[in-house]
């Protein structure tokens, strides 16, 4: 098989996050019809080993993910001119079934026409469920994994090769008062305060955007995702039972809130990202200065607080060389312009990162793109074929570059 009829394979299998049964099974039945040992572990992500034939060489890994944003429903592929997409009723796939398949063409082409080839061998990782809570990576058996260097082909530019990328925090903000009321008999009591202004207030003085930036781009960021304040309780329960539009439910929930009394709660969250872990710490220091500023001058009248909660580890980059040559060299050879970068984003590298294999050692992951993607997540996301099969000749002369 061709890489684009692996491919073509792989994405007519519907696989969304937690059903990838299909897709795995495939991936096993392609690989082992050629000898290459392949199986599921015991949360379900593939595994597959190409043995090394010159035990001075080591092995490296090739990662990705076998789910796709969308359901079960059929993927009807349509060619038009260069790129692969659908009839635009679902998403293609192509995040990240492009990694899944070139992972599978390698090990099939090391077994092939580079059979006599002196190398390390080679790892295989189809991990489970990373469109949705990475459960896929977060189980993945790392103390049987022999190689310290892997590539994560999981972005959506060709050349792309990404060395390090910013962890991931959830800020939680709360804003109780103590004395509510109602809007128009209490609201000259000075003592009742309304959290849904108070909590505007305070959202105001929190940063918003970049904090830290470089040559590399940016290094921290704060967004914010939400405010939920006042009487949405009852219009929230209205829209369910309503069966509100996607699109129409938040006007609704404001809209038909309640207006006539003075609100006691309110909520503010944040996403805040960071590949630098002092200035994460620098950030969340400094919004906790302006909680507490907050508190001081509203003492007994409000109280507001923040809980932090690590979703995603910081990807830091290694003092890794040599992949570094090896990804310069194969560029070279297979005439691919290689942006060697940090990214502001969550990827599997991250866990890696913070994780060792089976000799204790820590890997060094990066993040790579192996074609031109366009519109991930969405039904018109497409594939440019001639820069993935780039991206591919990329992949293979790395692999003979890192077992010279």
């Amino acid at each position: 098989m061709n890489l684009i009829e692996i491919f073509e394979t792989l994405v007519k299998i519907p696989s969304p996050s937690l059903h990838e049964e299909n897709v795995a099974n495939k991936i096993i039945e392609i690989l082992s019809q050629s000898g290459i040992e392949a199986k599921k572990d015991s949360y379900g992500n593939v595994r597959a080993k190409v043995l090394g034939t010159d035990p001075s060489k080591k092995p490296f890994m090739i990662s990705s993910h076998m789910d796709v944003v969308g359901d079960n429903s059929p993927v009807n592929l349509v060619y038009e001119g260069n790129f692969i997409e659908t009839d635009k009723k679902r998403t293609l796939g192509a995040d990240d079934k492009s990694g899944v398949a070139i992972g599978v063409k390698l090990a099939l082409d090391i077994e092939g026409e580079m059979k006599n080839l002196p190398h390390g061998g080679i790892e295989l990782m189809f991990t489970k469920d990373e469109e949705n809570n990475m459960t896929g990576i977060e189980n993945v058996e790392f103390d049987k994994i022999e190689s310290q260097d892997i590539l994560v082909l999981d972005s959506d530019k060709l050349g792309n090769f990404e060395i390090s990328g910013a962890g991931y925090s959830k800020l939680n903000i709360s804003v109780k008062t103590p004395f509510g009321g109602h809007s128009g008999l209490d609201i000259a009591d000075k003592t009742k305060l309304n959290a849904s202004k108070l909590t505007a207030e305070l959202v105001s003085e929190i940063p918003q955007g970049v904090y830290k930036e470089n040559e590399l781009g940016v290094i921290t960021s704060i967004n914010l995702g939400s405010i939920v304040t006042g009487g949405v309780n009852n219009s929230i329960y209205a829209a369910c039972e309503n069966n509100i539009e996607r699109d129409k439910a938040a006007e609704y929930v404001c809209f038909k809130s309640m207006s006539n009394l003075i609100n006691t709660t309110g909520y503010a969250h944040y996403s805040l990202r960071s590949s630098n872990k002092d200035y994460e710490l620098e950030l969340i220091d400094k919004i906790q200065k302006i909680i507490d500023k907050f508190n001081d001058k509203y003492k007994n009248l409000a109280c507001a607080s923040m809980e932090v909660e690590e979703h995603l580890p910081i990807f830091e980059k290694s003092d890794n060389e040599e992949v570094l040559e090896c990804a310069r060299k194969a560029a070279s050879d297979s005439n691919v312009d290689i942006h060697i970068q940090s990214f502001h984003a969550g990827a599997e590298t991250h866990i890696y990162a913070n994780k060792t294999n089976k000799e204790g050692k820590k890997f060094r992951p990066v993040l790579v793109g192996i074609a031109d993607i366009y519109n991930m997540h969405s039904s018109y996301e497409k594939i440019d074929v001639d820069s993935y099969k780039k991206g591919y000749n990329f992949i293979k002369e790395f692999f003979k570059e890192y077992n010279k």
